[in-house]
């Protein structure tokens, strides 16, 4: 569930939003080397690396539009967060591995930059209190503190910040399809904004109570951004249509697109939808499981 309450006074959207984690991420490797922040990405057909003083380039010697200059990668910048909160003069080297598209409104970046917060502090034998954690996620987006609060479901309010956390649901199978789009977040609120002062439509009032089971999730299930999105991207629109058609529930965009996703009565039902969704559209999809347990940093 997405819904974009209104402008608050600092510029942010008030929003009320449903987080739920899933078992489709990215991988990091993190150390205590050195004396500066070094990040290496490596993802599909393409091998990245930088020591920050640069953009990530390809092995043509190319910015790779989609990660961006590195200083500007959220897994870089954690890095430089915590190393200043815990006043850690160390370097650190981290090598993340993409899996999750960029612009697809799955948390990617936010994943990552938590997933260096938790690392550093567990390699620092916790030198920063989870309070703190909390604020330097915050800083460093709205979505990273659902990635550090510890529940797999939370519901937010604020900018994204506020956490309600939730108790987990059982897990549920679904599934994911990634359109090849890159939708801008800032692109689909200004889109939305502007659509509202032309219609005259205004934001819902704030959910009167939070779910407890997959039925009343789905009777709430809903995303301001999906009708603006699906209209400017056609293979959006088509995503959405695939999925219901092949009769999952709970079908919709998640955050701010272009992903969507819908979920399956059970895993066989996924992999097979999935399978055949992935032949006939030719993109990436994907059976995958909503987590009822946070994944643990493990030590190497």
């Amino acid at each position: 569930m997405l819904r974009v309450l209104g402008r608050r006074e600092d510029g942010f959207h008030e929003l009320e939003t449903l987080f739920q984690a899933i078992d489709f991420s990215d991988e990091l490797t993190v150390e205590l080397v050195g004396d500066a922040v070094e990040l290496e990405v490596v993802g599909g057909d393409v091998g990245l690396v930088s020591d920050g003083l640069g953009p990530v380039v390809d092995d043509r010697g190319s910015a790779v539009d989609d990660l961006g200059p590195v200083m500007e990668n959220l897994a870089f910048r954690a890095a430089e967060a915590y190393r200043l909160a815990a006043d850690v003069h160390s370097g650190v080297r981290i090598l993340l591995a993409k899996n999750i598209p960029a612009g697809a409104g799955l948390g990617g970046g936010s994943s990552d930059a938590a997933a260096v917060l938790r690392a550093l502090n567990h390699l620092t034998d916790g030198a920063v209190a989870a309070e703190t954690l909390l604020e330097v996620g915050a800083d460093l987006g709205s979505d990273v503190p659902f990635f550090l609060c510890g529940s797999t479901l939370a519901l937010a309010r604020g900018r994204g910040e506020e956490l309600t956390t939730l108790r987990s649901l059982p897990p549920a199978d679904m599934v994911l399809v990634c359109p090849p789009v890159h939708v801008a977040t800032a692109r689909a609120y200004a889109a939305l904004a502007k659509h509202r002062v032309s219609t005259g439509l205004r934001a819902r009032a704030p959910l009167e109570r939070v779910p407890s089971d997959w039925r009343m999730v789905d009777e709430i299930a809903d995303n301001d951004f999906e009708a603006l999105v699906a209209n400017e991207y056609p293979e959006v629109r088509r995503a959405l249509t695939s999925l219901r058609d092949a009769g999952l529930a709970s079908v919709m965009l998640s955050g701010s697109g272009g992903a969507c996703f819908g979920l399956a009565t059970d895993a066989s039902h996924a992999s097979s939808t999935a399978k055949r969704l992935r032949e006939q559209l030719g993109w990436m999809v994907l059976a995958a499981r909503t987590l009822d347990e946070s994944p643990a940093v493990s030590a190497l």
